[in-house]
This record gives C-alpha cells, structure tokens and sequence, in this order.
C-alpha cells in the first residue's frame, strides 16, 4: 500500500472531519504478553499454528516494523499513557496513581471502556523484597484506571494473584474470586469482552485486552492434552506446552472475532492485535528457515520487534503491508484520531498517530523510534540496567555510542566501528543521536 507523506495538520484535520461524518468505531486493543514475530505464520513463522492471526493479517494489514519496549511494564506504561519512559516511570508493575491513560479519553470522548486481561500496575514487590514497603501498593488500582468494566489477573499484591491459566484468581468490578474450578484464564477474560459489548452494542466501546498468554508459566491449555486426561497436572510448569499456549492464543483470537461478527459489529469494530515484548528467552522458535532465541528483556531485534495486525472489515484494505515504523507511544493518538478527537495538550503525551495509515489515507510517518529502557527497581529486575537508544529501520544508536546496522532480511543487528563509518552512516548516526538528546533535554536526571 504506497503511503505519500503530507503535512501533519492537514492529515489530521482530513481525518478528524471523516471521523465525525460517520460513527464512531468500536476499538478492540489486544496485547499478548511476550510474543515475537518469530511466532505468527504471516510473519514466517513456522513452529505453530496460528490460522486465525494469519487470517486476520490476509483480511487486513500487518505492520513489519511495529516495536514495543523490552519488558512489559514498560511497554504497558507508554501505551496506556502515550509517554516514552523517561517522563513518568517509578518502579516495575507501577502506573503512576496521577497518570491519565487511555481509558480515561476515550471515556472523555464518549466511549464505554472496558479492560480484561493482566493488570500488574499497582503492586509488584513481595513483602520480603528488600526496599518493597516504600513501593507496594503505590501504583494505580484499576476502578480509577478510566475503564466502566474490569476483569483482572494480578489486580493486587503479588501474593494475591493466584493463577491466571488454570483455576484464576481475578478481581472482576471490585469482586474478588479465587481459583475458579476449571476454569481458565483467557477464557474468563473473553466471555467478560463479549458480554460487555453485548450490553453496550448501541454505543462507541474501547475494549483493551491485555492477554496474559503465552508469558510464563509455561501450563498447560486447554487444547493440551493432560488438561482433560490429567486435571490435576493443569499447572505443571513445562517449556513443552508453549507451543499449546501459542496455539491457544490464536483460537481465542479467532473467538473474539467470531464473537464480535455475532453480534453483527464486525464492520463497525477496529481490532488491533500487538504485544508488549518479545518472545521468552527459552523459547527457540522457526521463522522462515531460520532458528530464533527469544529476545524478552533484550534490546535486540528479537526483544523489542514485534507483531501488529489491524482487522477493520469494509474499512481497511485486506491484505495490506505496513511497513512504517510504529512505537507504544503512538496508540494513544491515533485512538484519539478514531474518535475524531485529538489527545489533551496538557498531558505532555509523545506519539504520532497512524489511524491515517489503517485507513489508506495520506499520511505522515515516524522516522525514528525512542526507548528509553530501565526496569528497576523491582523483585527480579537489579540484573538490568538503563538502556537509552534510537532506532529507525537501517540502523540503530545507543546513548552510549553503540551503532549498529539492522538486518533487512532477518532479526540480526551488525556493530559498526564508529570510527570507520561511510558518510551515510555518520549522518544515520547523527539523526539518531540528535533524537535522544532532543527527548533528555529536559530531563537530564534521566541520562
């Protein structure tokens, strides 16, 4: 799909006034949690099923250049708030209590919200974590979040999150419920989605759904074959039923859009698929020939590239390739745009819209991407340190001083000697360097 560039003002005001001549969509956001591209056939891959994600590719568009933060709280805070890192985070598994996220505008826009899936952004230490009593319970609680509706796994302190696979524990609209008997997870988390748009089927719905799966633990799926012939082994921890997780995610991907077509939405609703990070470092996976690691927690390729697809039936081109570059920043305005709505000036929120992209229409893309990486502090997270680079689709430059050339045929990233650079490079590098000191400016405590 050929993507012309045109001044920024005049593509939104094009699109804000198309918006608001017709009604306003309903927009699913699913993130799954720690999955690469390596996992997805429409992108290679080769080690597991996946038809309903592929299908979703083939009657929409898939983005090759959609990259996430390292980890998940990084990439959850910068999505639901629209802010590179460096301007508001605290600690892992913390949403500032003061923040303003997505719920919160779409709700201003009129919207009926709803989240389900995995929370994790109010607290996060264990009692015992050294410094833990200074940071539990700091974060945000979902009912003040922005979403009319919540189904939570891990909504409280880590000793109260239970399961989130087999016999979850959740918190559902300030209810509380613990090992639900055979039960599983997602599927609580997608039967809430559908009755929620169910009951709101005649108004604008912003659904978010970040799934728990394919992170670890690695258990056991239902489509597994010991969760019928063994119930009591449905939380055995085993890297074999990975592929079963991947696999499973993809048929609940299939119900939410079986669903949402039965509730005759289909055409009305914009579904976005993405994911926080890349896939676990002991998972090994084919794509396309070649043997992946997982990069989760890595600033490589294989950690922070990940998959995008958009599904919008009689809206976007089928079949369609996006190949601009697209940073967690960037949902909160182009969910705005959708709304024929722009994004607060007083949130200070970075990003730049792509819903001009979904809808083929003239556009003005990214030329870089910003991440500014550092996890701690957190049970688990001292092993990190602070991570500050700029990437485009060529080439990639860290703070300081690392260059390197990305791979156009695979996830490999090549060093270069920055005394040895061709003009091109020197001046690659310098466009990626301005870019950071540009973000640091103002907050030179952040380096």
């Amino acid at each position: 799909m050929a993507l012309v560039v045109k001044p920024l003002v005049i593509t939104l005001l094009f699109l804000s006034v198309s918006i608001l001549n017709a009604r306003k969509p309903n927009i699913v956001l699913v993130m799954a949690d720690d999955l690469g591209i390596e996992c997805i056939g429409s992108y290679g891959g080769e080690s597991y099923y996946t038809p309903n994600l592929d299908k979703m590719a083939s009657e929409g568009m898939r983005f090759t250049h959609a990259y996430s933060t390292p980890l998940c709280t990084p990439t959850r805070l910068q999505i639901m708030t629209g802010k590179y890192n460096h301007k508001n985070w605290l600690y892992f598994g913390i949403l500032p209590p003061n923040e303003k996220t997505f719920g919160h505008m779409m709700q201003d826009f009129g919207y009926k919200t709803c989240i389900a899936g995995k929370w994790q952004l109010q607290s996060y230490d264990p009692p015992e974590y050294p410094g833990s009593e200074q940071r539990r319970g700091t974060g945000m609680h979902p009912e003040d979040a922005g979403f009319d509706e919540y189904s939570l796994f891990h909504a409280l302190h880590t000793e109260d999150k239970g399961s989130r696979y087999a016999n979850p524990t959740y918190l559902q609209n300030g209810e509380l419920f613990s090992e639900a008997a055979g039960k599983y997870g997602e599927d609580i988390s997608v039967d809430f989605i559908l009755e929620f748009m169910g009951k709101y089927r005649d108004e604008p719905m912003f659904i978010y759904y970040p799934m728990a799966l394919p992170h670890w633990p690695v258990n056991p799926t239902p489509i597994s074959e010991i969760w019928h012939k063994n119930p009591e082994m449905r939380l055995d921890d085993d890297l074999k039923y990975f592929k079963d997780m991947v696999e499973y995610m993809d048929i609940l991907i299939g119900r939410l859009i079986l669903g949402i077509n039965g509730l005759g939405l289909g055409e009305d609703t914009l579904i976005l698929f993405y994911s926080d990070n890349g896939t676990d470092r002991k998972v090994t996976s084919i794509m396309n020939g070649q043997t992946v690691q997982g990069g989760k927690n890595q600033t490589s390729q294989a950690g922070i590239r990940v998959p995008m697809l958009a599904r919008w039936s009689g809206t976007i081109e089928a079949g369609s390739i996006n190949t601009n570059l697209i940073d967690p920043s960037d949902f909160l305005p182009t969910l705005a745009a959708l709304a024929g709505e722009r994004v607060p000036s007083a949130w200070d929120a970075d990003g730049l819209s792509f819903a001009d992209q979904l809808l083929g229409q003239p556009t003005h893309a990214r030329d870089w991407v910003y991440c500014w990486y550092d996890p701690r502090p957190g049970w688990d997270k001292d092993q990190f340190h602070r991570e500050i680079f700029a990437l485009d689709k060529h080439y990639k430059y860290f703070l300081d001083g690392r260059f390197y050339k990305i791979s156009k045929y695979d996830l490999q990233e090549v060093w270069l000697d920055t005394e040895k650079l061709s003009d091109h490079e020197q001046q690659a590098k310098a466009k990626l360097a301005s870019v950071i000191e540009g973000m640091l400016a103002d907050y030179p405590q952040r380096r």
